[in-house]
C-alpha cells in the first residue's frame, strides 16, 4: 500500500516555516552592519553551546527513514488551526529576533564577546527577556518540529537545544556580570533570561 501524500495544509505549513527560515537568515546576512568595534573580551566556551543548538535543530529537520513524510497529526479544522499556530510561532520568532538584532547594533556577535564601550541593552525586546535572540531561535526550533510533525524528535531537540542555550547564556552573562556588576545583577533580577516564568 502506497504511503499517503502530505495534505495541502501540511505542505503549506512547512512552506510557511521554511519561508520564515529564509527571512530569519536574511536578518543576519543583510542587516545594516555598523562600524566594526574593537573586541574587548571573548569567551570561547560558548562554542560548545552553539554546537549543541545546531544538533537540536538537526533533530527537528531530519526525516526518520521508516516514517511517512508529514504524516498528519490532525484532520479538518484541527489541522488548519495546528498549521496557523505553527506558522505564527515562526513569524513571531523572526520578528523578535529582528527587533533584538536591531537593538544590539554593533554589539551583536555569534560568539560570546564584549566590544570596547560595550553597553548593557535593556530596551526594546531586552526589556522582556535578557536573550531575545535565543527566545526567537527556540521558537523557530519549535515551529520547525511542529511543521515536520516530529513531536518525539522535537522533544529530544528541545532538550539538546536548551542545554546548548544554557551554556551560551551563562557564558555570555559571565562576561556581562564582570563588565557591569550591580547594574547587570539588578537587570537579571527583574528580567528573565529566555522564557518568562520559566528561565
Amino acid at each position: 500500500m502506497a504511503n499517503p501524500s502530505p495534505t495541502p495544509v501540511a505542505l503549506a505549513t512547512l512552506g510557511g516555516v521554511m519561508l520564515c527560515w529564509f527571512i530569519f537568515a536574511g536578518i543576519f546576512i543583510f542587516r545594516k552592519k555598523p562600524p566594526q568595534a574593537p573586541e574587548a573580551r571573548r569567551d570561547r566556551t560558548a562554542s560548545i553551546g552553539i554546537f549543541l543548538q545546531m544538533v537540536g535543530y538537526t533533530c527537528v529537520w531530519v526525516q526518520p527513514p521508516h516514517r511517512v513524510f508529514l504524516q498528519p497529526l490532525f484532520t479538518g479544522v484541527a489541522e488548519i488551526v495546528y498549521g496557523v499556530v505553527t506558522v505564527s510561532i515562526a513569524v513571531l520568532s523572526e520578528l523578535l529576533v529582528a527587533a533584538a538584532v536591531r537593538h544590539l547594533g554593533k554589539q551583536w556577535a555569534v560568539s560570546a564577546r564584549l566590544v570596547e564601550d560595550h553597553k548593557l541593552i535593556t530596551s526594546g525586546p531586552y526589556a522582556y527577556v535578557r536573550n531575545p535572540i535565543y527566545t526567537g531561535m527556540l521558537g523557530m526550533l519549535i515551529a520547525t518540529g511542529l511543521a515536520m510533525h516530529h513531536l518525539v524528535l522535537l522533544a529530544v531537540g528541545i532538550v539538546i537545544f536548551m542545554t546548548g542555550l544554557v551554556i551560551r547564556v551563562r557564558t555570555e552573562e559571565k562576561l556581562l556580570r564582570a563588565a557591569f556588576g550591580a547594574e547587570f545583577e539588578e537587570y537579571a533580577k527583574r528580567v528573565p533570561a529566555v522564557i518568562p516564568g520559566v528561565y
